[in-house]
């Protein structure tokens, strides 16, 4: 069993996103071996990028942040190193082309495995351009996490058949009032994948509470969470760590 299986190998993945080096790498790193122990199953860690196209505004200004507090790929790459020292949980980089392309791909794959990250989620690199990265995952066994939405359609069987690790299951949350047709959306996009092929399948979804966390986790394998984690850590800072862990706690129950 590789590591991302071991993640979804007892009941349901809780899947908690964190922008590395917001507030600081110190506490990131506290961050992530107190989300470990509160029951993250995978940890998935921001690599902060100043044009982070698929983000909202929450993660947009933890981005900032990290970044002008001088945070740089190699010390990330450090902070997990001594991360792994104590945590074995699978941890993935969350990251965009551009940071991947010039601190050099191969380089970078190599690091990620040397470090110890399990897996890479890269959502400005669309399938059909994939040939990029590819070959230098599978060269150093970190798993290129496949991603699909609403608006993949008839490409999702062909994103599906190549898939490995899980698959990211994207869609938004929409207005208030309309969760159902979205959960519908969620539902559907999940019965497409099983069908071609059984993969863990994880949705990250504008979930921020107990109820839609459960809700989501009836027919996923997985709930990811990302801003409303990340709004704890603006809202509490150098003193989130308390904040984050329970959250994480409660959030790991709920959908148990």
């Amino acid at each position: 069993m590789n590591k991302l299986e071991q993640a979804f190998s007892s009941g349901k993945a809780f899947i908690p996103f964190i922008t590395a080096g917001d507030p600081s790498l110190e506490i990131t790193e506290q961050l992530v071996l107190k989300m470990a122990e509160a029951g993250a199953d995978l940890i998935e860690l921001g690599i902060p990028f100043s044009d982070p196209v698929a983000e909202g505004p929450v993660i947009q200004e933890a981005d900032y942040r990290a970044l002008s507090g001088g945070v740089t790929t190699d010390k990330i790459f450090d902070m997990v190193e001594r991360v792994r020292k104590s945590c074995n949980v699978p941890i993935a980089f969350m990251t965009y082309a551009n940071p991947i392309f010039s601190y050099g791909t191969e380089k970078f794959l190599r690091k990620c495995s040397d470090t110890g990250i399990d897996a890479v989620i890269v959502p400005d690199i669309p399938f059909e351009e994939k040939e990029e990265l590819a070959p230098f995952c599978k060269e150093y066994d970190v798993k290129l996490i496949s991603m699909i939405a609403p608006t993949s359609k008839e490409r999702v069987r062909m994103i599906v058949e190549e898939a490995e690790g899980f698959v990211y299951c994207v869609s938004s949350m929409g207005v208030t009032g309309v969760r159902d047709e979205i959960g519908n959306d969620a539902k559907e996009m999940i019965k497409q994948v099983k069908a071609v092929k059984d993969i863990p399948c994880a949705i990250g979804f504008g979930i921020s509470n107990p109820e839609q966390a459960a809700e989501m986790a009836r027919f996923s394998d997985g709930v990811i969470v990302g801003s409303a984690i990340v709004k704890i850590i603006a809202q509490y800072g150098v003193e989130c760590i308390p904040h984050v862990e329970a959250y994480v706690r409660e959030m790991k129950s709920a959908i148990k």
